[in-house]
């Protein structure tokens, strides 16, 4: 009699190419490991085959394949996952040779987004998502599908399951474009007014699980869902935070990046991204703790040249300071960078101190002086400016404020009238 499991019990599977770079190699395995874990299964074996390329028919070569077969039995596993996106051909030869159901690192990825989607617009992206990756492996793969029952792999947002009809698959594609577009306006409307709001805006952005939602988290003591798993935040979260000088800005955090993040993907979730381009300032927020830290910084930077966003300014912000084994050493210039650990409230203090300094240095300084009746041109220049010198001038009772502001905001352009 076959023990129950409540956890799907996976194999990975992954071809290693001769000359490529080995480490990097065993650190995408270890995070295929981690997105398994997160889409609640459990990896029970790895099987990995050295080759120039992986093969265009069946990815392995035939023997490894039949090693599979078997490996699968013997391991009592639920489900096989592909450490590469698979094409539909590839997809099809090896499920026909294997008894176990069959997905890959791409499938993966849109199940724990279907599954951590909360709202409209995110859930509206992955289906869109789901839809474009599917679409095109329908061919001949009803048997697939219906193979695959209802674990990792299938979950989809809300109620609409993946059919198997093209023409329906290609409505509903047409019907969340539309559904999206509309979404899209709200979102730029929103934007437009926070910009005309003359709000600083800065977007947390870096690799999955490097702490972006701790960090907003004890910056703005707000509540935002926090957990060592990847993909834990979704959904853009904007808070309203105060620098040390009493100035206001707007902190957003963004979805984690990831390598290799399914192409399907970014173009669903490009309205969200545009969060990130549409900001002011970047805080690049990096797992210094991890082992492939300096690979997590360049698919970072990879992704912000993709949504043209490399011109934006940003302070990389090495996080779990407190969880580095051994000498760290910043790929980032330290003029750059600042190395914290979010749950200590001394570093998350220089990190502010940093943030003002950064953000002093994007602005032009200017000095004001102005009548003590004026009263709301001082509360303004308070919540608008960086302020570094208030005087007051008894004998003609006005006021001289000295500060820095951003050379865009309507404040800057009235001080210099």
């Amino acid at each position: 009699m076959t023990e129950h499991h409540d956890e799907e019990r996976v194999i990975l599977v992954g071809v290693n190419r001769k000359g490529g770079d080995d480490d990097a190699f065993h650190h995408r395995l270890d995070e295929l490991k981690a997105l398994v874990s997160t889409a609640g299964g459990e990896t029970v074996g790895i099987m990995t085959q050295s080759m120039d390329n992986p093969r265009t028919g069946t990815y392995l070569g035939k023997g490894k394949l039949e090693e599979l077969a078997l490996a699968a039995e013997e391991w009592e596993s639920d489900l096989i996952v592909f450490n590469d996106e698979l094409t539909p051909s590839q997809l099809r030869n090896i499920t026909e040779k294997l008894e176990t159901p069959v997905i890959d690192r791409t499938q993966l990825i849109l199940d724990i987004f279907a599954q951590r989607a909360n709202s409209r617009e995110g859930k509206l992206q992955v289906e869109l998502a789901q839809m474009n990756y599917t679409l095109p492996r329908l061919r001949g793969q009803g048997h697939v599908l219906s193979r695959l029952g209802g674990g990792i792999g299938t979950r989809g947002p809300g109620e609409t399951k993946l059919e198997t009809d093209q023409r329906h698959i290609r409505d509903r594609i047409t019907e969340l474009k539309r559904q999206l577009d509309q979404v899209a306006k709200h979102r730029i409307q929103y934007r437009e007014n926070r910009k005309g709001n003359n709000v600083f805006q800065v977007a947390l952005i870096g690799y999955t699980n490097a702490g972006k939602s701790t960090l907003l988290n004890k910056l703005a003591s707000a509540e935002v869902l926090m957990e060592d798993k990847l993909f834990a935040t979704l959904d853009p979260t904007t808070k309203k935070i105060k620098l040390p000088s009493g100035f206001d800005f707007l902190l957003t955090d963004t979805v984690g990046f990831i390598q290799q993040l399914p192409t399907t993907l970014v173009a669903a979730f490009r309205s969200t991204l545009e969060e990130v381009k549409e900001a002011d300032y970047l805080l690049h927020v990096v797992d210094a703790s991890h082992p492939d830290a300096d690979n997590h910084e360049v698919s970072v930077h990879k992704l912000l040249k993709e949504l043209d966003a490399e011109h934006i300014p940003v302070l990389t912000v090495y996080n779990k300071r407190d969880r580095i084994q051994g000498d760290f050493i910043a790929s980032a210039d330290s003029g750059n960078s600042i190395l914290i650990s979010a749950n200590e409230a001394e570093d998350l203090k220089d990190l502010m101190n940093r943030l003002e300094e950064a953000v002093i240095a994007e602005f032009k300084p200017y000095i004001s002086r102005f009548h003590a009746k004026e009263g709301k041109w001082l509360h303004r220049l308070r919540e608008e400016t960086i302020m570094n010198k208030e005087i007051f001038y008894e004998e003609d009772e006005t006021f001289e404020v000295r500060g820095y502001a951003s050379p865009s905001s309507s404040i800057f352009h009235e001080i210099q009238k």
